[in-house]
């Protein structure tokens, strides 16, 4: 229980952190911290919170990267349900904080997405279906690739929190455009349940393609890190 509770509050920091950015400072008036403060604001909430519990249950954060330590051999299969159920309650309930937190300003509605992603029209820059679901496989895998590497025991000890962080940062650099990143079904899923419509509509590919991108990246891993026999 302690595992899944250090999942419950990491994942809802991570949604607090990234998507609070997001809706509450991204375009704020004359001192909005834009596209590369809500992408280091992911970053940041990855970076602390692999440091905070790590330690106690690996700081996965995200249904996609938890099967694809799964599928590298990291992780049992037996805690993948627990894991990814802790993740998404705390993406729920982070989404529900913020929601209270930006109903208090005068003018707030759901019309613009709550951090939502999405793709056709309802993508930052108006990207396809295809483009988008390409860009999230894409992206996680690397993410995966990335945690996999830097956690791996041939890698420097203590160091892996920066690598990933600063991974999860370039991965909203690249794309914030395309579906206002996501490469995370927990994120998705918890700001989406409020936005509702469109959001909860085009839900299933941001389960789908970050999911087929965490075991790409997995095998991908697995085959360029195995050992000469």
């Amino acid at each position: 229980m302690k595992q899944y509770s250090a999942e419950f509050l990491g994942t809802f920091w991570l949604v607090l952190g990234g998507c609070g950015s997001a809706v509450l400072a991204a375009a704020f008036p004359h001192v909005g911290i834009g596209l590369h403060g809500v992408s280091l604001a992911f970053g940041l909430t990855v970076l602390t919170m692999a440091y905070a519990i790590g330690h106690i249950s690996g700081c996965h954060l995200n249904p996609a990267v938890s099967i694809g330590l799964w599928a590298g051999g990291r992780f049992p299969a037996a805690k993948l349900a627990p894991y990814i159920g802790a993740q998404v309650a705390g993406a729920i309930a982070a989404a529900g904080v913020l929601y209270l937190i930006a109903s208090g300003a005068p003018g707030f509605s759901l019309s613009g997405g709550f951090a939502s992603n999405g793709y056709g029209e309802h993508s930052p820059g108006g990207y396809s279906m295809q483009a988008a679901l390409i860009t999230e496989v894409v992206m996680t895998m690397f993410f995966l690739i990335v945690i996999l590497g830097a956690t791996d025991k041939r890698a420097p000890a203590g160091f892996a929190p920066l690598p990933i962080g600063l991974a999860l940062t370039l991965i909203h650099l690249i794309s914030i455009p395309v579906t206002n990143t996501s490469v995370n079904p927990a994120r998705s899923t918890g700001v989406a349940l409020f936005a509702g419509d469109w959001a909860v509509g085009q839900l299933w590919l941001f389960w789908v393609a970050p999911i087929v991108g965490a075991l790409l990246g997995a095998l991908a891993y697995r085959f360029i890190a195995s050992e000469e026999k």
